[in-house]
């Protein structure tokens, strides 16, 4: 067969399938693939029209954008075409994109020689593209993108959208006004979304772009004003004469008629490099946003240099994307095992067909617990899709039904546990199977041990995870007291422990047999006890000794401690190694002290909420301060939370405290009122 004809053969398959992957993504928000694998199939088939022009057609989805919008509703033409954006997925692209731009406005004399190019940077949610039509100030039409020329009406469901004004502001308001930007979801506001679909026992959304496209394509708007969809502008159709020389001021212009625009994460930059700088300070700080992004865009800030460079057939000139490592990719789920963690809880685990994801190969990824593995059909088998972001550890979304191999497995809970062999039970009201082993199991034994040697527990610095797993693994540590025991000359025989670093170990060991009693409770592990009960216990009961001996009532008149948590202290204390523990603990010369009493109590029955990064404490540090003036300081948002302290890059804590109306303060803020506190 003729190379000619073979090229042409491939070109035609991709038209056809990239065709159905935008059916499936944009009209029926069902995706079969990856992002990764779409822009693969995307890239060969722009690289071949490339290469051999002769095959570019018309219907090829090279020359055009998304799909055809659904039919159940009213069809709009856009007056002004609502383009794409070409794909940076490397810095040399970027270089050639700026040098491209650069070299055509210094020919049009727009560009001095030695002058770098002005670019307007901004972030790429992971949402659905949208038009706004204003008419006289007054919303009038909403469109989707759809095929770009052609979308989709859905101005009823628009209107439910609170971020987007009904009427613009000001006195400068035009005639005729096409605002265009992106609809999306909070992460933290999707997980509740999500939540609450599980509780009506409703389909629950593979990720939030899908869950905004969902919304705005109910046919009823009371279903979409329930969902919690926000809008940001960031670019313009029909709006006639403008002031504005820069594409920064028209945004400056949309915001001042009170339209939501994410200044906040505009920058402006100089050329490649500036460009690159940008990409990286978001890329390290992508995981902290309070939204989805898959990138960032570059725009030419200058109008009138925009208008010099034009556009192509479905990209503008003098804009790109430039494309963040996919966060998602498929692969086939080989094998699915379970882990044992310290409080015995089974986790199953997928083993994976290598894939890279994240800008990381990925092998295993979370499946959280059996009633996840059957909410979500996946099957050992199964072609996949893998999710990543930032730190996170990888989980599987969803499974690709349609590759579906007819040999496909349902996972089935193992009855006793792959480490220890004891039996595996799963109480009636919890969604965990749990090992019954306790210490006697060695994965229970090596998590408990850590956890105990971590920062907010007796922080044995240099007791990590390679190192515990030797000693466990040879038989030489059994319980938390016997890490008492151990000599520098011992530690230094294992692996990777020098000399040096076994004194250093054995110098926090001993430093660690005087910790602060409610350190020290914390330490022990006990199911639900966390760090703020584990001090409370400390300050009502004053020993070890006598939270030994509390009975139910007694526990119960502590502070914040419910039924769950003094029937589990009441479990943990009535196993008889556990007792051994502390009594061997106690003969190593273990000596807590008590827990300092708050050196006020002016902030007492006041919770406070930590989230991003302060000033000048560190979290940690503001934390003791509230601490000591009698306060609370706690993990998460929730109705009772009276104060939440935000810093820089607050996420997913500060979006949940303005949902429910908690008081935001910032370090100054809480210094103040440590300050009132103690006077």
């Amino acid at each position: 067969m003729a190379a000619d004809q073979v090229s042409a053969e491939r070109a035609a398959w991709l038209r056809a399938e990239i065709d159905r992957h935008n059916h499936a993504y944009y009209v029926r928000d069902n995706p079969v693939v990856s992002d990764a694998d779409y822009d693969r199939l995307m890239r060969e088939l722009q690289d071949l029209e490339l290469a051999h022009p002769d095959l570019v057609i018309a219907a090829s989805p090279t020359q055009r954008v998304g799909a055809a919008p659904l039919a159940a509703f009213g069809s709009v033409t856009h007056s002004v075409p609502m383009l794409s954006l070409g794909n940076a997925f490397d810095d040399d692209e970027v270089r050639a994109f700026d040098k491209r731009v650069a070299d055509t406005l210094r020919a049009a004399g727009r560009l001095r020689p030695g002058d770098q190019v002005e670019y307007f940077c901004e972030l790429k949610l992971d949402g659905l593209a949208m038009s706004l039509r204003y008419e006289d100030g007054q919303l009038v039409q909403a469109a989707t993108r759809g095929d770009g020329q052609t979308g989709e009406d859905v101005t009823a469901n628009i209107r439910t959208v609170r971020s987007i004004p009904l009427a613009l502001q000001g006195d400068g308001v035009p005639p005729v006004l096409e605002v265009r930007g992106e609809v999306f979801m909070n992460l933290a506001e999707f997980d509740l979304l999500n939540d609450a679909q599980r509780a009506r026992n409703e389909k629950v959304f593979v990720n939030p772009r899908n869950a905004a496209a969902g919304s705005l394509r109910q046919l009823d708007p009371r279903v979409t004003a329930q969902r919690p969809l926000r809008f940001f502008a960031y670019g313009w159709g029909e709006i006639g004469e403008i002031a504005a020389v820069r594409h920064g001021d028209v945004l400056d212009w949309l915001e001042s008629m009170g339209l939501p625009v994410n200044t906040g994460e505009h920058m402006k930059a100089l050329g490649a490099d500036g460009l690159l700088a940008y990409y990286r300070d978001v890329a390290a700080r992508r995981e902290r946003l309070p939204y989805d992004i898959d990138g960032v865009v570059y725009k030419v800030n200058d109008l009138a240099a925009q208008r010099t460079l034009g556009f192509v057939a479905r990209a503008p000139r003098f804009a790109i994307a430039h494309k963040f490592p996919a966060q998602e990719a498929t692969t086939t789920l080989l094998d699915i095992e379970v882990q044992v963690g310290r409080t015995g809880a089974i986790t199953p685990v997928a083993r994976l067909a290598p894939v890279f994801v994240g800008g990381v190969t990925v092998t295993n990824a979370t499946l959280h617990n059996e009633d996840e593995i059957n909410r979500k059909d996946v099957r050992i088998g199964d072609t996949v899709i893998v999710r990543r972001a930032g730190d996170v550890i990888p989980e599987v979304v969803a499974p690709v039904l349609e590759r579906r191999p007819a040999d496909a497995r349902r996972f089935v809970m193992a009855s006793v546990c792959p480490v220890c062999g004891s039996a595996i039970e799963r109480l009636e009201d919890e969604a965990i199977a749990r090992c019954t082993g306790g210490l006697f199991c060695p994965a229970q034994r090596k998590q408990s041990l850590l956890h105990a040697a971590g920062r907010k527990a007796l922080d044995v610095e240099g007791l990590g995870d390679k190192l515990v797993e030797q000693l466990v693994d040879r038989g030489r540590i059994h319980s938390l007291a016997e890490v008492f025991g151990l000599t520098a000359d011992e530690l230094a025989q294992y692996d990777r422990m020098g000399q040096k670093s076994a004194e250093n170990l054995v110098a926090a060991i001993d430093r660690a047999r005087r910790p602060v009693l409610g350190r020290l409770i914390f330490a022990l592990g006990i199911r639900h006890v966390g760090e703020t009960t584990a001090r409370d216990l400390a300050l009502h009961f004053g020993s070890v000794e006598s939270l030994m001996g509390a009975d139910l009532d007694a526990l119960l008149a502590v502070n914040d401690v419910g039924p769950v948590v003094a029937g589990s202290i009441l479990r943990f204390f009535a196993e008889p190694h556990n007792i051994e523990i502390v009594r061997a603990l106690q003969a190593s010369g273990v000596a807590p002290q008590p827990e300092e009493l708050p050196r006020t109590q002016g902030l007492a029955a006041k919770t406070f909420v930590l989230t991003g990064t302060l000033p000048v404490w560190s979290r940690e540090e503001a934390a003791a301060q509230i601490v000591a003036a009698g306060g609370k300081v706690s993990g998460s948002v929730s109705r009772k939370t009276n104060f939440v302290v935000a810093g820089v890059e607050a996420g997913s804590k500060l979006t949940k405290a303005l949902e429910l109306g908690v008081t935001v303060i910032d370090e100054d803020a809480l210094r103040a009122l440590l300050a009132q506190a103690s006077a």
